[in-house]
């Protein structure tokens, strides 16, 4: 079964971002192994597009539920170069 017969038969939501996620690596792979006619790339393309849509809206609804839990205290990860002690000779 193609990629694009794939996408038009999963046209459904996806019911989780596992699922989505794999399903859009299923479609990239098709589409990058170039074997897909120009009428299924542009139907991966678009499923693609929907999949992609529904992965960052799952990733920005965890994100605003972790800020909850933490009380709004999220802070960017500090590295290394970021504190300047990568040149710290401390021993």
């Amino acid at each position: 079964m193609s990629a694009a017969k794939t996408a038009r038969q999963a046209a459904p939501t996806p019911s989780s971002y596992e699922q989505a996620l794999a399903e859009l690596e299923q479609i990239v792979q098709a589409m990058e192994a170039g074997q897909l006619s120009l009428d299924d790339t542009l139907e991966a393309y678009k499923r693609g597009n929907l999949l992609l849509q529904y992965c960052r809206d799952k990733l920005q609804a965890v994100e605003q539920q972790v800020q909850v839990l933490d009380g709004a205290q999220l802070k960017p990860l500090q590295t290394q170069a970021d504190t300047g002690d990568e040149d710290d000779d401390r021993v």
